[in-house]
């Protein structure tokens, strides 16, 4: 698909004054410009990021009235459950608060509803179940925000119900005992951007500052810090913004996951035959699909036992039974995703898209949803059918709010919540049809012609002698790199292509490539994907879009170019 090029304009008098103040390339402080750091001050603080930067998570609205409840649960000796998601997100912020409370002498029961019979979020069977065990709290992670009718059941029962959530929140909360959700309205807390496993966090740090004022420590206490990757894992896995905190906590997280101290971690390191640091890009690819791979399929119980077993033998078997099921999983995805494009066929007038069909996989569909919208540019809804009910999975594209667009067809749809580029909702399988012309009648009005082409934001224009390797090593510490903090992305738009193949069963190009106005050193590159490029690259007339990066193969280090993209010159803009 063509892509429209945007270049960030260039602020060469502040670049060179921060440059000269830090030490660093002036192209290194362009890239820090792009991204709000506009001084010294600033840039110091985000190439070396420090957990006490983080804000105290008593700002969180009714996190003082949730610390309290479960302190009395605590003296009470009241026995509480921790309900949480089928997603990674999810299964990583049942893990933290279940290791959590085993730490300080409490064994909390963690309960995952099963997907496809239980849905997402709180059911009153669940509730009741945890009742009759013996429970008298329920604190939620990652779900809740919009469980009205659940929460009240619970209330009706004697079960407290403090609900831990980041997801978008309408008003009137749930009567909960308290709703700890940084997107509500009139919550103090700066950054609303955590994940579900981010709030649990806060939980965590807010219980254990309360207890250690009570004196329950006598002098030791939980440390905190080796919950990161945890928190880590769940952040990058559920897409949340690599900004501001999260930021924070994913950077000492990927340090404690470099610890090798929780095994069953170790053990999906393992299995994805990952070597070196473990990146934020590894626990996107490799890391997180292997997790949501029970939840996805089966149960997610077999994740949350993955990480929080103490048994490096367990924790082998368990990753070998997630790798197996993601393998399965992965084939029934490729399937889906052919149905999906048989279904759209070459004509796709719309802005948006609405699929469903009988015996599509329910846990399955928001991964196919997801590369859908990314290679048509326009937001997707997927929908499994099964006796008469539908179960979706919608995502976003561009600046379309898919929250904002299932509510505008709200009284269609049974329940729906999620984020503003990824959300879930139910159907029944009557409403379908009215439902598919309602939403893509919305979205072709709230979406404008041009943002139907992909953009390629460009961080600067470079010659290839500005790329070397201190540049990528100074370029390394604006990681990690994921949502809202993109890898550096340059581009050389006069390029010499000097040859071309194409790799990886006819998927990828592997290409070098000079400058055309500078001619010198030829650099190769690699374009995942990008394998229909080759046939019309030869040549000068031509812009690559890049990161650079250091290449280690038996003990040597080249220099050498990720492309993301190729233009011909003419004709484009930038």
């Amino acid at each position: 698909m063509k892509k429209r090029w945007k270049v960030a304009e260039a602020d060469k008098g502040l670049a060179g004054t921060l440059a000269r103040e830090m030490g660093i390339l002036p192209l290194t402080a362009q890239l820090l410009i792009n991204r709000g750091i506009l001084d010294s001050a600033a840039a110091s603080a985000y190439l070396r990021p420090s957990l006490s930067a983080l804000p105290d998570p008593f700002l969180l609205k009714d996190m003082d009235r949730a610390v309290e409840r479960v302190r009395l649960a605590l003296d009470r000796n009241e026995r509480i459950a921790v309900w949480g998601d089928y997603d990674v997100d999810g299964a990583t912020s049942s893990a933290l608060l279940h290791l959590f409370f085993k730490e300080i002498g409490v064994e909390a029961e963690c309960y995952i509803p099963e997907r496809r019979s239980e849905g997402y979020g709180l059911n009153p069977e669940g509730l009741k179940r945890l009742k009759d065990a013996g429970a008298s709290l329920v604190i939620t992670v990652d779900c809740g925000s919009t469980n009205h009718d659940a929460v009240g059941y619970a209330n009706s029962i004697g079960l407290d119900v403090i609900i831990t959530d980041h997801h978008e929140i309408p008003e009137p909360l749930p009567a909960a005992c308290a709703v700890i959700n940084p997107k509500q309205h009139g919550c103090a807390y700066p950054y609303k951007g955590l994940a579900g496993v981010g709030v649990a966090f806060n939980l965590a740090v807010a219980l254990r500052a309360r207890l250690r004022s009570a004196g329950r420590f006598n002098g030791t206490e939980p440390n905190l810090r080796k919950y990161l990757d945890l928190v880590c894992i769940g952040t990058v896995a559920d897409v949340a913004p690599l900004t501001g905190v999260n930021r924070l906590m994913t950077s000492a997280g990927l340090c404690e996951m470099a610890s090798g101290a929780r095994p069953g971690i170790g053990a999906l390191i393992e299995t994805a035959r990952l070597s070196g640091p473990v990146t934020a890009g590894n626990i996107a690819y490799q890391l997180a699909p292997r997790l949501n791979a029970a939840g996805r399929l089966k149960r997610a119980e077999t994740a949350l036992k993955l990480l929080v077993t103490a048994e490096a033998a367990e924790a082998a078997s368990i990753a070998a039974e997630l790798d197996s099921e993601n393998t399965a999983r992965r084939k029934i995805e490729e399937e889906m995703f052919r149905e999906a494009l048989l279904m759209l066929g070459a004509d796709a007038p719309d802005k948006g898209v609405v699929l469903s069909k009988e015996g599509w996989h329910p846990g399955v569909i928001g991964i196919v949803a997801s590369r859908l919208a990314e290679r048509l540019a326009r937001p997707v809804v997927m929908i499994a059918l099964e006796d008469g009910v539908g179960k979706g999975s919608a995502r976003g594209a561009a600046s379309f709010n898919v929250v904002e667009g299932l509510r505008a067809c709200g009284r269609l749809l049974t329940r729906f919540g999620g984020h503003k580029a990824a959300a879930g909702l139910t159907v029944d399988a009557g409403n379908v049809e009215l439902f598919r012309r309602e939403f893509i009648s919305h979205v072709n009005a709230a979406i404008p012609d041009e943002e139907l082409t992909p953009v390629v934001r460009l961080d600067a224009a470079v010659t290839l002698g500005d790329v070397n390797e201190r540049l990528v090593n100074e370029t390394a510490a604006l990681a990690p790199f994921g949502a809202g903090n993109p890898e550096p992305l340059l581009c050389l738009l006069g390029a010499h292509i000097v040859s071309t193949e194409v790799v990886g069963g006819g998927r990828h190009l592997r290409l070098k490539v000079q400058d055309a106005a500078r001619p010198g050193p030829v650099l190769s590159g690699i374009g995942f994907g990008l394998a229909s490029c080759a046939a019309p690259v030869k040549g000068a007339a031509h812009a690559l879009a890049f990161s650079p990066y250091m290449d280690e193969w038996r003990g040597g280090r080249t220099l050498k170019l990720r492309i993301k993209d190729v233009q011909a010159v003419e004709g484009q803009k930038f």
